[in-house]
């Protein structure tokens, strides 16, 4: 399998488009027409995990966090990451992460956390907006059911848990070839009218060029008429962090022991106690106390993330329960995500998760 088929994939789940402007997720090194024959799953890249997947015979390492932040200017070694890079060009081992893209979408980090804690109704927290784009064609009548076809199955006309979602309106198209044409209805040099179906439909950008191919290869005219049009609705297929329901309430303090035991971790700092049952939860994995108004916002009981700042447990208080459970630890799952995706793809392509924990927090 080459480097970049596997790059398409996770863009499938997770456009690379969607990750924040600080991140660097997808290829680290590599070409992507590279074969790769094994891969190896991690959270972090460490000198310990390039020698993993040396030892494991791996000559590609897929990590949700990208081993390169900031610009390198020097590869001299004295920084884990330079450390970690040279050995991986110096064996050959292809990087690619996974990150902000996967925490943006709402089958990603957050669903996975969210499972994990038997959580249902499932929503985002906080959608993103000017990701959506209407799309307006034009066709004959009797050619629209395959044009119609052919954009939804490119991804366009989901609306919640709707699909297929379009706008139809009969009227009469006109148009007149020019001498070099070669018009499917009518005749060049002179003025036609067709009976035509104007269909409108809705996609998020990342599949615009998906959907306008699939258009332009079904409709049947020489030069097919359309609109784009940016629209300012939220995606609620994207966003930051996620909402949802336990199948019955618990006290605040058997549901912090619950937290611990399914998240396999030794402590929580949370915030004080409100004195109400814990219903519906709202969690962000990894950074996320950026959410802790729009959590208070939606009526969570309790709001789960990582890297809380001294006051952020303060502004809470009397409203909801406050749970830092680490940053590691609440994205521990996505090692399953990423071998999900790959391994349902590929098949037969050999791939193992790193048995390594990156963790660099220690607990006394």
């Amino acid at each position: 399998m080459k480097l970049g088929e596997l790059v398409k994939a996770f863009e499938q789940i997770a456009p690379f488009s969607l990750q924040e402007d600080y991140d660097n997720s997808g290829i680290q090194f590599g070409d992507p027409e590279k074969e790769v024959k094994r891969g190896l799953v991690c959270i972090d890249i460490t000198e310990e995990i390039i020698d993993e997947a040396i030892e494991k015979q791996c000559d590609l390492v897929i990590s949700h966090h990208p081993l390169i932040f900031r610009g390198i200017k020097k590869l001299t070694g004295k920084h884990y990451t330079e450390r970690a890079l040279i050995k991986a060009i110096k064996h050959d081992i292809s990087l690619i992460s996974v990150h902000t893209n996967l925490d943006s979408v709402i089958n990603g980090v957050n669903k996975k956390l969210a499972e994990k804690l038997g959580l249902t109704e499932l929503r985002v927290l906080q959608p993103r907006k000017g990701l959506l784009k209407k799309l307006v064609t034009f066709c004959p009548v009797e050619h629209a059911e395959k044009v119609r076809e052919a954009i939804f199955l490119a991804g366009a006309g989901q609306i919640g848990e709707y699909d297929c979602c379009s706008f139809n309106l009969e009227g009469k198209g006109s148009f007149r070839g020019g001498d070099s044409t070669n018009p499917f209805v009518g005749e060049k040099g002179q003025i036609h009218y067709e009976p035509e179906i104007r269909i409108e439909t809705i996609l998020p950008d990342y599949l615009e060029n998906a959907v306008l191919k699939a258009m332009l290869n079904a409709h049947p005219y020489e030069e097919v008429a359309y609109d784009l049009y940016p629209l300012d609705n939220t995606f609620d297929k994207a966003g930051a962090g996620i909402t949802g329901k336990l199948p019955e309430q618990m006290t605040e303090n058997n549901f912090l022991a619950f937290l611990k035991d399914q998240l396999g971790i030794p402590a929580i700092r949370h915030s004080e106690f409100t004195g109400r049952e814990i219903k519906k939860v709202a969690l962000c994995g990894g950074s996320g106390s950026f959410l802790i108004d729009k959590a208070v916002s939606a009526g969570a009981d309790i709001f789960i993330t990582a890297d809380i700042k001294y006051h952020d447990f303060f502004d809470v208080r009397g409203k909801m329960l406050l749970a830092d459970v680490g940053h590691y630890e609440s994205e521990q799952f996505t090692k399953e995500i990423l071998y999900e995706i790959v391994s349902k793809k590929f098949t037969n392509f050999a791939l193992l998760i790193s048995d390594q924990s990156t963790n660099p927090v220690r607990y006394f």
